[in-house]
């Protein structure tokens, strides 16, 4: 029995120090070595195009005296170049235009066809969202042909119009989607005490389902706004004339002439045409996740 003690004492849990380094240790290489890694990938393409927006062409062209990840004399004569000597504020303009307007046309859409499958329960509701999803995994490479058709009977051809009633066609059916799936998460109970105080269906829809459902719709702005404003097949097929090409399409086909890419004014572009998505997420991250949470639960 005396012999026991010894034996007791030698199994006791280590001491708080170390279980405290164990943790730490454990820690830094569970989550913050992968997160490091992940910020790194995330982040290098901006740094990249930053790097490459200022840098004079000595620089660019010549990685043998320069740190190509450095930049020794910055200049501003790709921006220069970028914004007086080409089109570029109006290609951003139009981009805006399209992008806003096809973002308002969507979520309008997407809300009617999301309350009525989601409230009106009709027959084959159900039926009807899974189509509406499965339409957004047809590819655009395959819906421009058909959608060309109709922008050249109808004379749109080479006008934003073109690009604002066809964009709709992708941002529609995943909006919908998500929308759905936000509308199971508000209680059915509110609108049911709407209809027996006499309130009708567009009463309810204004009232009181929209102002709950609201980071569910920021959520399928954001996507709708980012989708439109960094789309490139429909711009590059419906949009001929170089004053009224988006700005994913103008600076590739506006800054290479021949087999000579201009890249800083190219990263130029790049960079100031991300920046206003990134801005416009920026401010509305927290109702993104959280509509895309409810969304993916539902």
């Amino acid at each position: 029995m005396t012999e026991a003690a010894p034996t007791t004492a030698n199994n006791a849990a280590p001491p708080p120090e170390s279980m405290a380094w164990e943790s730490r240790s454990r820690r830094v290489v569970m989550l913050y070595v992968p997160l490091a890694c992940f910020v790194l990938i995330l982040l290098f393409p901006f740094y990249w195009m930053t790097v490459t927006a200022f840098k004079p062409n000595a620089e660019l062209y010549n990685y043998g005296l320069h740190n190509p990840f450095w930049i020794t004399s910055p200049t501003l004569d790709h921006l220069y170049l970028l914004l007086f000597q080409t089109a570029y504020p109006r290609w951003l303009m139009t981009t805006m235009l399209v992008a806003v307007c096809a973002t308002v046309l969507s979520l309008f859409a997407s809300t009617l066809a999301a309350y009525a499958i989601q409230r009106l329960r009709f027959q084959g509701s159900g039926y009807v969202g899974l189509a509406i999803y499965l339409a957004y995994l047809v590819p655009p490479s395959i819906l421009f042909i058909p959608l060309a058709t109709m922008v050249y009977q109808l004379g749109l051809f080479d006008t934003p119009f073109a690009l604002i009633l066809t964009y709709p066609t992708f941002l529609i059916p995943f909006c919908t989607w998500l929308l759905i799936g936000y509308f199971k998460s508000i209680p059915y109970e509110l609108e049911e005490c709407a209809l027996m105080d006499g309130a009708t269906r567009l009463q309810i829809l204004r009232r009181i389902t929209l102002p709950l459902a609201v980071p569910g719709l920021i959520s399928a702005g954001i996507f709708s706004f980012t989708l439109s404003w960094n789309e490139f097949i429909y711009a590059l097929a419906f949009i001929q004339s170089s004053e009224r090409k988006t700005v994913p399409v103008a600076i590739l086909t506006e800054l290479v002439t021949g087999d000579v890419y201009q890249w800083g004014a190219l990263m130029a572009g790049s960079l100031l045409g991300s920046l206003p998505v990134a801005i416009f997420y920026s401010f509305f991250v927290d109702y993104y996740v959280s509509s895309l949470t409810g969304a993916v639960k539902e």
